[in-house]
Order: C-alpha cells, then sequence, then structure tokens
C-alpha cells in the first residue's frame, strides 16, 4: 500500500509542506528540550539535532476526534491538524519527534518495535503502553502541570488532560512502582527493561493483563471516536442514531470498568509482593509511605471503595509485621480480636478523613 492510500485510509489531506526554516528550528528546538529533561538517557543534542531536522513535515486535514499530529514511519514523516496555530506546532510535534526517536525498522523498512511497543505479523502488544509514556514525556518537556480531570465518570489528577488521560493515569501508576527514569528510559531507547523490572516486581501474568487492558481502553476510545464521527454525519435523528449512542454508552462503560479493575490489579499485585519482600523496620516504613502516597495517582468513581479497604487491611498487617520484627523475628505478639477490630475501625475512619478530605486537619508524616 502506497504512503498516499496509507494517508487516504487515515483521513489525511495534506494541503502543504512546512519549509526547511521551519523544520529546522523545530529540530533544534525540540533537540535542546529533549536533551535538558532527559539528561541521562544517552541523547546527543547535535545528533539529535541531524536526526531531526531530516524529518518531513505537513499541515493536514484531518478527522474529528483524530490526533493533532501524527508520526507516519513508512516515509519518516509529521503530519499536523490544519488548526493548529504556527506557534503552538512545536508543542504538539515533540511527541511525534519521540516516535521517531524511538522506532526500529528491519530492512525492508518494516516496524518492529517502537519504544514499549512490540510489532509482529499478526499483533501489536503494548500500543496503549507506549503512547501514553510518550505522553508522560512530551507533558514533561512542555512542562504541564497536573490538574484534577473527569472522564466516562472516573476523577484523577493529570498532566496530560487532553491526550490519553486514562492511559497516561495508569502509566503514571506504574512509573510510581518502579520508578519515572526506567520507564522514560525504556520508552526511549525501545527495550524491555521495565516490562521486565514491573514482572520481577509482581509477575509476568500481571504485567501482561496489565499491558492489554490499556490497549483495550485505547481500542474503546478510538471506537467511541468512530461512532461520534458517523453520528455528526447524518443530519436525521432516527433509529441508527440511537443504537450508536447505546453503544457509545456500552463502551463507556466498559472502559470504566477496565479502568478500575486494570487500577486494582496493579495495586494488589505490585503491593502483595512488595509486603513479602519486606525483611526489616526500614522496608517496613518505605513500604507504608509508598503505599500511603499511591493515593495521589489513583482515579476515583462514585462507589470506589478498593484502595481504601486495601490500605486498611495492609497497615493492619504491618502492624503485625512490625510487632514480629521489633522482637527479632519471633512473633509474641498476642491476637486480641476486639482490640484489633477497634484498631481497624479507628484507622478506617483516619484514613477515610486523609484519603477524601473530609473535615481533617491530620497530616501523614
Amino acid at each position: 500500500m502506497s504512503i498516499k492510500s496509507d494517508l487516504k485510509k487515515e483521513g489525511i489531506e495534506v494541503i502543504n509542506q512546512l519549509d526547511t526554516l521551519t523544520v529546522n528550528s523545530l529540530a533544534k528546538n525540540i533537540s535542546k528540550k529533549l536533551c535538558n529533561t532527559f539528561p541521562n538517557y544517552g541523547l546527543n543534542e547535535n545528533e539529535l539535532f541531524i536526526k531531526l531536522s531530516r524529518l518531513n513535515m505537513f499541515i493536514a486535514k484531518m478527522p474529528e476526534g483524530m490526533a493533532e499530529a501524527n508520526y507516519f514511519y513508512k516515509n519518516s514523516s509529521i503530519y499536523f491538524n490544519e488548526h493548529i496555530p504556527m506557534e503552538d506546532i512545536e508543542e504538539f510535534a515533540i511527541h511525534e519527534c519521540i516516535h521517531f526517536i524511538q522506532e526500529i525498522k528491519d530492512k525492508r523498512n518494516y516496524l518492529i518495535r517502537m519504544g514499549l511497543c512490540d510489532c509482529t505479523e499478526f499483533k501489536i502488544y503494548g500500543l496503549a503502553l507506549n503512547e501514553a509514556s510518550v505522553q508522560l514525556m512530551s507533558s514533561k518537556v512542555n512542562g504541564i502541570p497536573k490538574e484534577n480531570v473527569k472522564y466516562f465518570g472516573i476523577s484523577f489528577n493529570t498532566n496530560s488532560p487532553s491526550y490519553y488521560p486514562l492511559e497516561c493515569c495508569l502509566v503514571s501508576q506504574l512509573a510510581y512502582l518502579v520508578g519515572e527514569d526506567i520507564l522514560f528510559k525504556s520508552t526511549l531507547q525501545s527495550d524491555d527493561t521495565f516490562k521486565y523490572e514491573f514482572a520481577k516486581l509482581t509477575s509476568r501474568k500481571a504485567f501482561i493483563t496489565i499491558e492489554n487492558s490499556i490497549d483495550e481502553i485505547l481500542f474503546a476510545e478510538e471506537d467511541i471516536i468512530k461512532l461520534n464521527n458517523k453520528i455528526a454525519k447524518i443530519s436525521n435523528k432516527n433509529k441508527k442514531i440511537d443504537d450508536m449512542l447505546n453503544k457509545i454508552s456500552e463502551l463507556k462503560n466498559k472502559i470504566r470498568e477496565i479502568f478500575i479493575k486494570t487500577q486494582n490489579l496493579i495495586i494488589s499485585s505490585y503491593f502483595d509482593s512488595a509486603f513479602i519482600r519486606i525483611e526489616n523496620l526500614e522496608q517496613l516504613e518505605n513500604y507504608r509511605k509508598k503505599l500511603y502516597n499511591f493515593k495521589d495517582f489513583i482515579g476515583s468513581c462514585d462507589n470506589y471503595t478498593f484502595f481504601n479497604n486495601y490500605y486498611v487491611e495492609k497497615m493492619a498487617m504491618l502492624e503485625h509485621k512490625y510487632n514480629i520484627l521489633e522482637n527479632g523475628g519471633i512473633e509474641t505478639a498476642i491476637f486480641n480480636k476486639n482490640s484489633n477490630e477497634k484498631k481497624i475501625y479507628s484507622l478506617f475512619k483516619k484514613i477515610r478523613r486523609i484519603l477524601f478530605g473530609k473535615n481533617s486537619q491530620e497530616e501523614e508524616n
């Protein structure tokens, strides 16, 4: 299939090509910003400038709901939506330039790897994981501040409020647990370090399930965009529109369900495994802080109680483990059911005030 056919299939219609001076200016600024933001990732500003300056860049008409910019690996080109003001193009170009840096092709010019995304003959794995990680990197380069948003009934804080917000929320959780540097370096250098590290801290099965689930969210969002575009082309309200609206509602519910299940799996798979590895009081305290601070990364919806309940359960388990470690590994604490239940209930109320900010002046040290 030709490039022209590929673009037509995506609904992209080229208007004009950016001139060499503009491309060089973008390449220079982006190279500098990437190297300044990620100084330890093996990037060389001059080499990066030369590489990025060879990119072809075009202004094009794009379908509603599509990304404002798109990188096509087959002809090493970036296509920008015609609605983007020229002064804002650089912001969108950063994400696509990272894709260009990531790509690994075979001798036939076929894409076999792009960051955390593996391209096989029959299926692509980790597409959403890679897109979210690249977007988090781009937001960091652009200095986008965090803000509270709500999508499909899920509320959370993010520095990517407009692009892949749900995917970025989940990947931010992974970055917090494994390490942002490990995630970003692996994303940029297109290796499996991050995947192996997360699987080692949890399990290979957990990682594959999470990776596939984030892909499912992305594909469901794309289906919603396609349905909305179809609805926009129908002038009169009819049963077909009602069917599509019902389908969109089903997809939104599906996305919310997948998101919550994936978030819960991230929490339980990591912190269950980490709890088993606690061998001293310092590790116990680090575990406590890490679990407590995870509240800043979660997405929450009506009646969501999993994290709150999980935290309460783990605090009770940590108290018991603390007693054992303090006594040199000897389990001397006598279990008192009524006393323990009172402690848990008291702790539960305190945590609810901390997590949900209801009439609480308490702070966690």
